[in-house]
């Protein structure tokens, strides 16, 4: 345990759950790294993340962003790729694009958009986009006809996606420690509210197990 991490972990009582207010303002405090931090939720879920009906998945838009630059591929069809590159997307094509992900195997992006024409055309890349994560869905708001809008959304960092782990856990970077108070707990209300919106049917006791703040290696801060 880092010197610094001792030192930040005086600041927070274990033992204690704590208003969000307090919660952020003591994330801040504690946060003893040189660079602008992200702060990030974890929401415990009660649910058993083996039933495929349990699984959260969620998109939020955060009403401040999370402060963070998305790298955005749009695979499109040439008569939409003026309206990406103006969006701010970093890469734009169709058929070029596939062909080239399909032989190299790489993507230098967080995250891609598609319209509706392309989807065909991904099904040859699926699994290499599906295995990490990439895949453009009608479900998370990422494919359709107005791509200039969901490159904006997505580069902004506003329009997150958010869903549980393998242990039926949310993780969810809310901002960065430069924010201040009232962006980073109006950004939690709405990721919390998400959350409890897509609430599953089966699950029938107490959802949400416990939400711990956080920062970039810094100490966990239970909220009540």
């Amino acid at each position: 345990m880092s010197k610094r991490y001792q030192e930040a972990i005086k600041l927070v009582d274990l033992n204690k759950t704590y208003s969000v207010e307090e919660a952020i303002k003591l994330a801040k405090q504690s946060s003893t790294v040189k660079f602008d931090a992200s702060v990030e939720v974890h929401f415990r879920l009660n649910i058993d993340p083996k039933q495929t009906d349990q699984k959260v998945r969620a998109q939020v838009s955060l009403p401040h962003g999370t402060g963070k630059t998305l790298r955005v591929a749009a695979f499109v069809s040439p008569a939409k790729e003026k309206e990406a590159k103006e969006a701010g997307a970093d890469f734009v094509g169709g058929e070029e694009l596939v062909k080239q992900i399909k032989q190299s195997e790489k993507t230098d992006f967080d995250i891609a958009v598609a319209d509706g024409s392309m989807m065909k055309s991904l099904a040859t890349i699926a699994k290499i986009l599906g295995q990490r994560g990439l895949m453009p869905n009608p479900k998370t708001g990422t494919v359709g006809d107005n791509i200039g809008q969901m490159v904006k959304d997505l580069k902004s960092g506003s329009k997150v996606d958010v869903k549980t782990d393998d242990s039926g856990n949310v993780h969810q970077t809310i901002g960065k420690t430069s924010f201040d108070d009232q962006k980073l707990i109006e950004n939690f209300q709405t990721l919390k509210e998400a959350i409890h919106r897509a609430r599953p049917a089966s699950v029938k006791k107490e959802f949400v197990g416990s939400i711990t703040i956080s920062t970039s290696m810094g100490p966990g801060i239970k909220i009540q």
